[in-house]
C-alpha cells in the first residue's frame, strides 16, 4: 500500500514538471514574422488592343441578271469606278435573237391590228348605209380588240427582250472601288452569281472582331483609338457606331464597327489596330501571394497592428491578372494584408509585421 502511494506521488510530480516545461516553452516562442502590404486605391483604365481593317459603310455584290459566258471584263480589284460604268459584258447573241423574235412578233401583231381596223371601219360604213348587220359590226369590233391586245402583248415581250439584252452589260450601281472579283473572261456566269464587290464612296468603318470577355465585366467606352498597322503614327480617335447583339459561336468574338471620318483618309482594306479603353475606375490590387481561402471562396489575411494578430476576410475578386488580382469588397483602403508567410499563420497567434511598399 505504501509502495503504491509512493508511485502515485512520483507520477504526479512528473506531470506537474512536464506542464511547467511546456508553459515555459510556449511563453518563450517567438512571434511569427510576416510581410504585409497596405491596401490602396488607384485610378485605373482597362485597355485592350485588337486588329481590324477599314471597310466601306455600304458594300454591294454586283452580278448579271441573266446567264451567259463572259466575253469582256473592264475592271480589276482596286479600280475606281463611277455609277453606270460598264464593268463586264457577257455574250449577247441569245438575247439579241430573243429581241429579233419579239420584234417580228410585234410587227406581225401590228399588221393584224391594221387589217382589223380597216375591216371595222368598213363594217361601220356599211352599217350606216344599212347594208350590213349589227352582228357583223360587233364581230369586226371583237376582232379589232383582240388584235390590239396582241400588239400590247408583243410590245411587252419586246420590252422584256430589250431589258434582257441590256442585262448582258454589268454596270456599277454607285461610285466606289472594286474590292473583290469572282469571275474571269470565258467563264459562264449564272444569273445572280456575284462577279464583283463594290465598296461605295462615302462613310467608312473600322471593323473589329473583339473577344467577348472585353464586354463581360467593365465594357469599354465609346471612343476608340485607331492607328494604321503599317504606320502607328497615323492615329485617329473614333466613336463606336455599332456593336453586334450576338456572339460569333465559331470564334467567340463580337463584331464592333467604329465610325471613321472621311477627313481621316484611311485607305480601304488597310489593317488597323483599335485600342479600346474603359472609363476610369478605382481598384484595390494585391499580389497572387496574398490569396488564401475560406472553404471554396477567396480570402486574405488582414493584420491588426493593435493586437499583432491576423484574421481571414472573405473577398470578392473583380479580375485575375498576371501576377496580381483586383478586389472589389471584403477589405478597405488602409488595411494591412499579409502577402508572405501565410502558411505559418494561426488564428489569434502573435505576429510581427514587415510592411512592403506597394510597387
Amino acid at each position: 500500500m505504501r509502495k503504491t502511494r509512493i508511485l502515485i506521488g512520483i507520477a504526479a510530480g512528473a506531470l506537474a514538471l512536464s506542464s511547467c516545461q511546456k508553459q515555459e516553452a510556449h511563453e518563450g516562442t517567438k512571434p511569427v514574422a510576416v510581410i504585409t502590404m497596405k491596401v490602396g486605391e488607384e485610378p485605373q483604365r482597362r485597355t485592350a488592343s485588337v486588329t481590324g481593317d477599314i471597310s466601306a459603310r455600304v458594300q454591294s455584290d454586283l452580278s448579271f441578271r441573266v446567264s451567259g459566258r463572259i466575253i469582256e471584263r473592264f475592271v480589276d480589284v482596286g479600280s475606281v469606278v463611277k455609277a453606270g460604268e460598264i464593268l463586264a459584258r457577257i455574250d449577247p447573241e441569245e438575247q439579241r435573237a430573243d429581241v429579233a423574235v419579239a420584234q417580228a412578233n410585234l410587227n406581225s401583231a401590228k399588221a393584224t391590228e391594221l387589217q382589223a381596223q380597216l375591216a371595222f371601219q368598213r363594217q361601220q360604213n356599211l352599217f350606216t348605209s344599212n347594208v350590213t348587220t349589227q352582228a357583223a359590226l360587233d364581230s369586226a369590233q371583237e376582232t379589232l380588240t383582240t388584235a390590239e391586245g396582241s400588239v400590247a402583248s408583243a410590245q411587252a415581250s419586246l420590252d422584256s427582250a430589250l431589258d434582257s439584252l441590256s442585262y448582258t452589260e454589268l454596270r456599277a450601281d454607285a461610285d466606289g472601288i472594286i474590292t473583290a472579283r469572282d469571275a474571269e473572261v470565258g467563264q459562264v456566269a449564272q444569273a445572280a452569281q456575284a462577279v464583283f464587290s463594290l465598296a461605295h464612296d462615302g462613310p467608312r468603318d473600322a471593323v473589329f472582331d473583339v473577344y467577348e470577355s472585353l464586354y463581360l465585366h467593365r465594357a469599354p467606352g465609346d471612343e476608340v483609338k485607331v492607328s494604321l498597322l503599317s504606320d502607328p503614327r497615323r492615329t485617329v480617335m473614333a466613336k463606336v457606331r455599332e456593336i453586334s447583339p450576338s456572339i460569333d459561336t465559331s470564334t467567340g468574338t463580337i463584331r464592333v464597327k467604329v465610325n471613321i471620318e472621311q477627313s481621316a483618309n484611311l485607305p480601304l482594306g488597310a489593317p488597323v489596330v483599335g485600342t479600346f479603353q474603359s472609363d476610369t475606375f478605382t481598384k484595390m490590387e494585391l499580389p497572387w501571394s496574398a490569396m488564401a481561402s475560406i472553404g471554396s471562396k477567396p480570402a486574405v489575411w488582414v493584420f491588426d497592428p493593435a493586437s499583432s494578430t491576423a484574421s481571414l476576410h472573405p473577398i470578392e475578386v473583380a479580375a485575375y491578372e498576371t501576377g496580381n488580382f483586383q478586389v472589389t469588397s471584403g477589405i478597405k483602403p488602409g488595411d494591412m494584408v499579409v502577402i508572405d508567410g501565410l502558411k505559418f499563420i494561426r488564428p489569434g497567434e502573435k505576429l510581427t509585421s514587415v510592411e512592403m511598399k506597394h510597387q
